[in-house]
């Protein structure tokens, strides 16, 4: 199981508020969790997205996409991949172990 920080960054939009892209993502997102491919959490400047890593990656590409459908000509797009093969880590369990330790 990896996890991935995920920014999509719509450039050339109207207004410097970006929420109705970042809803769109989430619907996106929401729709891949009820598949059960994925699970994810919006943070005030990422998502965070839990899977397979080639489920992540298709999830990553579709998301990119969507500012696009929407008329946007251009999006930047960061990723960070945590992925541990040595046991298998929740995003709750990473949490949980360093709150033991505080």
């Amino acid at each position: 199981m990896a996890i991935v920080d995920v920014t999509v960054i719509p450039i050339g939009t109207e207004t410097p508020s970006v929420s109705e892209y970042v809803a769109d993502v989430q619907k996106i997102l929401q729709k891949h969790q009820k598949e059960g491919t994925i699970s994810f959490k919006l943070t005030p400047m990422s998502t965070l997205i839990e899977g397979d890593l080639s489920d992540l990656f298709r999830v990553v590409q579709e998301i990119h996409e969507a500012p696009f459908n929407k008329g946007i000509s251009r999006v930047a797009t960061n990723i960070r991949v945590d992925d541990r093969r040595d046991k298998k880590r929740k995003m709750e369990d990473k949490l949980a172990s360093v709150q033991n330790k505080l």
